[in-house]
């Protein structure tokens, strides 16, 4: 290890902290007001998230597996984390606060 660069051995050694993108962003946020932290397995538009959205959230620790589907095993049935909680929430009231300063900044 001594061989590889400190930015390499420093991203070996811990996880890096992400932050989500604008779909895990939308499909963590749906987990938000759900009984359970219960992540949905379509979106707005009937339309199935990318299981690389769903495992890259289960990566960073944002969801996790909740059950096993019986009926359709390719679907990943997840729930929120507390960590999932904290970043779609944060994200979220930071967005609120961003666009309410936008906005006075307007018209002031």
């Amino acid at each position: 290890m001594a061989d590889l660069s400190p930015t390499v051995q420093a991203l070996q050694s811990r996880r890096r902290r992400a932050r989500p993108t604008a779909t895990q962003l939308a499909w963590l946020r749906r987990g938000l007001d759900q009984a359970g932290g219960k992540l949905p397995l379509f979106d707005r538009y009937g339309q199935r998230y990318d299981s690389r959205t769903i495992r890259s959230c289960i990566d960073q620790g944002w969801a996790e597996p909740w059950f096993d589907n019986p009926t359709k095993p390719d679907w990943m049935v997840c729930k929120l984390t507390e960590a999932g909680r904290k970043v779609a929430g944060v994200e979220a009231s930071s967005t609120k606060a961003d666009n309410r300063d936008l906005i006075e900044g307007l018209f002031a």
